[in-house]
């Protein structure tokens, strides 16, 4: 994402431009406080602060699951954007998310994705949940994204 010579804090700058923009454009993204970490070439890594309004179970304080399928879902269309030649709108096909254990209450959650294919019409993204080690994950996630999804409806026209 960055030139040669350009300082940290310049990186810094640009991931925090593109993570503001991100989140305005969808407000869900914005409502659970997700902040955007890093992003480079075909990846995007996204924490979600640990809030009580996200717990989904307020006996054990563990977040709710939709909290986590929302941040691997932001950090998988990250992904697939870092990855285009082009600007182009996407829209979220299929995203399997597998639940390997419930997140520590208290602690926040990073979601990293990698877009590894992208086809003329189709992103393929897998992404993995977790608190410090990445090797230890809360969640996994394979995903497909549509690519160019204005205009591309069939057997339906636009209104005027």
């Amino acid at each position: 994402m960055t030139g040669e010579g350009e300082a940290p804090d310049d990186e810094l700058a640009k991931i925090r431009a593109i993570g503001e923009q991100f989140m305005r454009i969808v407000p869900h993204n914005r409502a659970l406080d997700m902040q955007v970490v890093a992003l480079s070439e075909a990846r995007a890594e996204f924490r979600l602060p640990y809030a009580e309004k996200l717990v989904g179970n307020p006996e054990t304080g563990v977040l709710h699951g939709g909290a986590i399928s929302a941040l691997m879902d932001a950090a998988s269309g990250a992904a697939v954007f870092q990855s285009l030649r082009r600007a182009m709108l996407i829209a979220t096909l299929d995203l399997r998310i597998d639940y390997l254990k419930p997140a520590a209450p208290g602690r926040d959650v990073v979601a990293r994705a990698h877009c590894y294919k992208v086809t003329r019409d189709i992103a393929f993204v897998r992404g993995v949940a977790f608190h410090d080690d990445e090797a230890d994950p809360i969640a996994t996630s394979a995903g497909t994204f549509m690519l160019g999804t204005r205009g591309r409806s069939t057997g339906e026209q636009e209104a005027p």
